[in-house]
């Protein structure tokens, strides 16, 4: 089994574009594909530079792949179960699988967590549902805004988007939850002019809005509906080999993108919460040359 100079676990932005990267080092890498970037959520997405009319989540990263396999970059569509230390490196498991490398990238990502509707999937397709205020707030630009979301975080979100639009709606999750908002709460939400409606009681969409429906019988509709129910990051594998995490879960890295176990490598959203596409470009680069970097030289 021919040993990797670095195994790449994760093909969103981050893992293509360290894979282009490391090849154009002349270095092997095998990117392991769990088929589960959330960029593919993205119905399109016009903060990423170089495309002044957008592109979706599915198009840039069907972009990134074809960059990295230009450059001769492989791919395996699994999921890794687990890398552990061995003599060589790291040992990458998967199923009855495993490979070897010298380094480790972990570019893992985020699982966004969502509200429980029906078809959820086509309502963020359709921009009902919107994750990311940052990537997408503009398109938002004056219509009725809703914030679904724990009471104290979501206002923090709900101020944000009054750059963007003068009707941002606050929408607690439950009756429970809205029976302990505060008197303070209530007065910085009056003074920032975000509203907080009835509490939650079920949640739909169609023809590119959303409907919110509430105890007594009645409804609020939105042009679109921000959910701030937080994000699960998948840093489990980097857990495993311990490698330091931040409170939050995220996997803490110095100034090369390096974990706290040496060799092992994170970049993207697993890392960052700001949780954006240039942002997890910056890191692959950072880290593709630290690894470059820190493998014996190879002259030609």
């Amino acid at each position: 089994m021919s040993l990797l100079d670095c195994a790449i676990i994760g093909a969103g932005p981050a893992g293509l574009t360290a894979a282009t990267y490391l090849r154009r080092y002349h270095r092997s890498v095998l990117v392991f594909d769990g088929g589960e970037s959330r960029a593919r959520w993205i119905p399109r997405t016009h903060n990423c530079p170089g495309y002044p009319n957008g592109i979706s989540g599915v198009d840039l990263l069907q972009r990134l792949r074809e960059q990295a396999q230009a450059h001769d970059a492989r791919f395996e569509p699994v999921r890794v179960d687990c890398v552990r230390p061995h003599a060589q490196g790291f040992r990458i498991e998967a199923g009855e699988r495993h490979w070897l490398a010298r380094t480790v990238l972990l570019a893992t990502g985020i699982n966004d967590l969502v509200p429980e509707m029906e078809d959820v999937e086509g309502a963020i397709a359709s921009a009902a549902i919107r994750l990311c205020a940052i990537c997408d707030a503009y398109e938002a630009t004056d219509g009725d805004i809703g914030v679904l979301a724990p009471l104290q975080r979501g206002l923090e979100h709900a101020i944000f988007l009054r750059s963007y639009s003068s009707s941002v709606s606050l929408i607690p999750l439950s009756a429970a939850e809205a029976a302990e908002a505060d008197q303070a709460l209530r007065e910085r939400a009056s003074e920032n002019q975000v509203r907080i409606t009835l509490p939650c009681a079920g949640l739909s969409a169609s023809d590119g809005s959303c409907e919110v429906r509430h105890d007594d019988g009645s409804s609020s509709r939105f042009d679109t509906i921000y959910p701030v129910l937080g994000a699960l990051p998948e840093s489990s594998l980097a857990a495993d080999l311990g490698a330091q995490l931040s409170d939050k879960g995220e996997i803490n890295v110095d100034a090369h993108n390096q974990t706290t176990v040496k060799n092992v490598y994170a970049a993207g959203d697993v890392v960052s919460e700001l949780n954006q596409i240039a942002v997890a470009m910056g890191h692959a680069a950072i880290a593709a040359t630290a690894i470059h970097r820190s493998l014996p030289q190879q002259p030609r």
